[in-house]
C-alpha cells in the first residue's frame, strides 16, 4: 500500500486544466522574477545575521511575507488532489508519509556531515539561530518560513514555467535562491528537498501535498537534527 501511495503521490499525475490566458501567464512570469531577486536577497542577508540578534526575528518573517505576497499577486494557485480508493482527496496523508520518510533520510545524512569538519561548520551555523532563539518563536517561524516557500516556489514559480521540465526547473532555481546565504549545506538540501517538492507539486497538481511535507520535514529538522549536531 505505501508503495502504491508513494507512486501516486511522486510519479502519477492527476488529470486538471489549469491553463490560464496569456496575458495572465506573462504577468504571472513577471511578479515571479521581481519576487524571486527580493526574496533570495532578502533571505541570504536573514541569515547572515548573529544568531541571538533580535532582528532575526523581523527579518525572517519579511522573507516570508515576500514569497507569500508574490505568490499570491501572481496568479492562482491551487490546492491540489490525489486519487484513493476510487475518489479523489486532498493529499494530506501522503504528504504526511513523505515529509516523515524525507526526514528520516536526512537524519541519517546527519551522522555523516557531523563527522565532516567543514560541513558540519555550515550545518552548526545554521542550527545556531535555533539554539540562540526561543522555541515558540523560532518554530512559527520555521513553520510560516516553510508554508511560504511553497506557496512561491512551489506555487507561482511552478506555474510561471509552463509545461516544459518543470520539476527540474523549478528544482534548480529554488537552489540558487539560497545561493545568497553562501552556506552549501542549505543549498544541497534545497536541491534534494526541492526535488521530492516538486514532483508532488505535478503529481497532485497543487502545492497541498509539498507544503504538508515541507512542514513535516522543517519540524523534524527543527527538533530532532538540532540535537543530533549538539
Amino acid at each position: 500500500m505505501i508503495a502504491r501511495l508513494l507512486r501516486a503521490a511522486l510519479l502519477d499525475q492527476v488529470s486538471r486544466d489549469h491553463r490560464q490566458p496569456d496575458h495572465e501567464f506573462r504577468r504571472r512570469r513577471v511578479v515571479v522574477a521581481v519576487v524571486l531577486v527580493v526574496g533570495a536577497t532578502l533571505l541570504g542577508i536573514s541569515l547572515s545575521i548573529r544568531p541571538g540578534d533580535a532582528s532575526f526575528y523581523p527579518l525572517t518573517l519579511t522573507v516570508a511575507a515576500t514569497w507569500i505576497a508574490g505568490g499570491l499577486l501572481s496568479g492562482p494557485l491551487h490546492l491540489g488532489y490525489l486519487p484513493w480508493r476510487g475518489s479523489l482527496r486532498r493529499p494530506v496523508l501522503s504528504g504526511l508519509l513523505i515529509g516523515v520518510l524525507a526526514g528520516a533520510v536526512f537524519l541519517c545524512g546527519g551522522l555523516v556531515v557531523r563527522q565532516i569538519g567543514p560541513l558540519n561548520d555550515y550545518v552548526q551555523s545554521v542550527l545556531a539561530h535555533a539554539r540562540f532563539g526561543s522555541v515558540i518563536p523560532i518554530t512559527l517561524i520555521t513553520l510560516v518560513n516553510g508554508l511560504a516557500e511553497e506557496v512561491f516556489f512551489r506555487g507561482a514559480l511552478y506555474a510561471a514555467i509552463g509545461r516544459r521540465y518543470p520539476v527540474l526547473i523549478s528544482t534548480v532555481v529554488y537552489g540558487a535562491a539560497t545561493l545568497s546565504t553562501r552556506n552549501p549545506m542549505l543549498v544541497f538540501a534545497a536541491l534534494t528537498l526541492g526535488l521530492v517538492l516538486a514532483l508532488q507539486r505535478r503529481a497532485s497538481g497543487g502545492i497541498l501535498a509539498s507544503a504538508v511535507t515541507h512542514l513535516t520535514w522543517s519540524t523534524m529538522m527543527l527538533f530532532l537534527l538540532n540535537p543530533l549536531f549538539s
